[in-house]
């Protein structure tokens, strides 16, 4: 006996057409339209809405599905609530990982229907290290900004000295050495500190600056100890000679002058 397969009025293929087959979810094998694959959600649009309950840890997310849809309909959905990308998921239906392409009715899912959501291990242990990451920046930042403060004390004090200098006020050899052996301190400090990114780009700034300021201190120390040594600070003496007629008074010796007297000398030669 053969199996015939009847069709009524215009649901009869044409002769070529290639004829796709669904299963409802009774069982019942039907011919799937051209709507029954995907609505702009990404989910199946055939068959009638379920509520999904997908537990993430103690967090739950409701997920309404056609109920012909696939765990990767499933995944799709849930990405858009929890940020996981679908490659990121693992969904468990009584205890067994689901591929995407299964679907949801042939699997048992039913309307309230409980799924298990998972991370991937090795998106897990990316996200511990982003964190991890995250929180030594923060603790480096943290300790570059308590440096930057001691440092702007320090540089209030040098900015200090450098007034008392300029003025022409001597100061004490040991006030640029203290200054200089609290900034090489912070410089210390600052090399022990492990950093990277943003907190690593702040330490080298403050590396910058407290080298800066010891090369000013240094600068101040050799002007306080010659202050004739600097040529912005030296008196510029000059000595302006003034000549008088007589040539007295100067350098240079007067010219001769004219005389109408003619003054001849005759020598008497003796036998």
């Amino acid at each position: 006996m053969s199996k015939s397969t009847k069709f009524h009025g215009s649901s009869m293929p044409a002769q070529d057409e290639e004829v796709q087959w669904g299963v409802r979810p009774s069982g019942m094998l039907v011919q799937k339209r051209e709507n029954d694959d995907y609505d702009g959600s990404g989910a199946s649009s055939c068959g009638p809405m379920i509520k999904i309950n997908v537990w993430n840890g103690a967090v739950q997310h409701e997920v309404f599905v056609p109920a012909q849809s696939t765990f990767g309909d499933i995944k799709k959905v849930v990405s858009q609530r929890t940020g996981l990308e679908p490659n990121e998921q693992r969904l468990l239906f009584r205890g067994k990982e689901k591929d995407d392409e299964e679907h949801l009715h042939l699997a048992g899912v039913k309307d309230n229907s409980k799924i298990l959501l998972m991370e991937e291990p090795a998106t897990k242990e990316r996200k511990v290290e982003e964190v991890k990451k995250s929180n030594e920046v923060l603790k480096a930042s943290e300790a570059i900004a308590g440096i930057r403060s001691e440092v702007d004390k320090l540089s209030e004090k040098v900015s200090a000295l450098e007034l008392t200098v300029r003025d022409g006020t001597k100061v004490a050899d040991k006030e640029f050495d203290i200054s200089a052996e609290l900034l090489m301190r912070q410089l210390l400090k600052l090399d022990g500190i492990e950093a990277e990114g943003d907190a690593k780009m702040q330490r080298k700034a403050e590396v910058r600056r407290v080298q800066n300021i010891v090369e000013t201190l240094d600068t101040l120390k050799a002007r306080n100890s010659n202050p004739f040594n600097n040529s912005s600070n030296a008196l510029s003496v000059t000595t302006k000679w003034e000549t008088f007629d007589s040539g007295v008074g100067s350098l240079t010796a007067p010219p001769p002058t004219s005389s109408s007297t003619k003054v001849t000398q005759d020598w008497e030669q003796f036998d």
